[in-house]
């Protein structure tokens, strides 16, 4: 597993429970920021996925 996905998955989690407890506050801008740094940390795990895939793919 590579940093990219090991910090995506972290942003993925935190972003989630960001957009949870603005939800649940009624924090439309938390929940936002939430849901925005959790489709970047999906995002970054992609990439991270892909750059793994492309370094089994060399060898």
């Amino acid at each position: 597993m590579n940093d990219n996905q090991v910090k995506g998955r972290v942003d993925e989690a935190k972003g989630k429970t960001k957009e949870t407890a603005g939800k649940v506050t009624g924090n439309k801008s938390t929940e936002y920021e939430g849901k925005a740094e959790k489709h970047g940390g999906k995002a970054e795990a992609k990439y991270g996925d892909a750059k793994n895939d492309a370094k089994k793919d060399q060898n």
